[in-house]
């Protein structure tokens, strides 16, 4: 049994809500606004945070950031790699500004704002972005510089559901469109969202066991 997209979930610009099943609309069109709210305020703290520990070893070459806590979890350690600094200046201030602007997008949709499609294709390519560094910054980490920064690993944390829960609205509300196909196969990441998240989430943590085995081997 199939209902037509609500109001709330059409896409806006004038193009045509298309029909999802029933089942999948609640719960990823509704814990969205939260998580960008939620995720993107997470992410401007935990790179606001490495942003003060970057500037205290600016001014004081023997200062000890407070997120160098072992030689694997060693955010000084990765600061001071041309990784930290992929644009020309440091990560963290580009993590300051880009989730400054998902956490004021998640307030706009949690007050009632609607955005036009373009909106949402631009967020998209935002998050799309955003996910891609990331997942260089952690191929970085783990096989270039052997060491993680605790408050980096936050901001991969909320990246992760903040792009796999745009991109899945996205597809369902029709705002991307997709041969039918392809939205037929992404219907199954949609009704198994969480299944999505859980699996990213533990082959990542795979991965980190792994390149570190040696290490975390000692602490058995």
């Amino acid at each position: 049994m199939t209902e037509r997209l609500s109001a709330e979930d059409a896409p806006a610009g004038g193009a045509p809500a298309e029909e999802v099943p029933a089942e999948e609309a609640p719960i990823i069109g509704r814990a969205l606004p939260w998580l960008l709210a939620i995720g993107g305020a997470i992410g401007v703290l935990a790179a606001f945070a490495l942003a003060v520990e970057k500037v205290n070893t600016l001014r004081d070459s023997g200062y000890v950031p407070t997120c160098s806590i072992n030689p694997v979890l060693s955010c000084g350690t990765v600061m001071d790699t041309p990784t930290a600094e992929v644009f020309g200046f440091p990560n963290p201030f580009l993590g300051i500004g880009a989730f400054a602007v998902v956490t004021a997008i998640g307030a706009a949709m949690l007050a009632g704002a609607r955005f036009n499609r373009w909106f949402w294709i631009g967020l998209q390519l935002g998050v799309l972005f955003g996910i891609g560094f990331v997942h260089y910054l952690i191929y970085q980490s783990l096989y270039e510089i052997s060491a993680l920064c605790p408050y980096c690993m936050v901001v991969w944390t909320v990246m992760i559901p903040i792009f796999t829960y745009t991109t899945l609205d996205n597809v369902r509300t029709g705002r991307v469109p997709l041969p039918g196909g392809v939205r037929s196969a992404a219907g199954v990441l949609i009704r198994n969202h969480t299944v999505v998240l859980t699996v990213w989430y533990v082959l990542i943590i795979a991965a980190i066991g792994q390149a570190f085995w040696s290490y975390w081997s000692t602490l058995i």
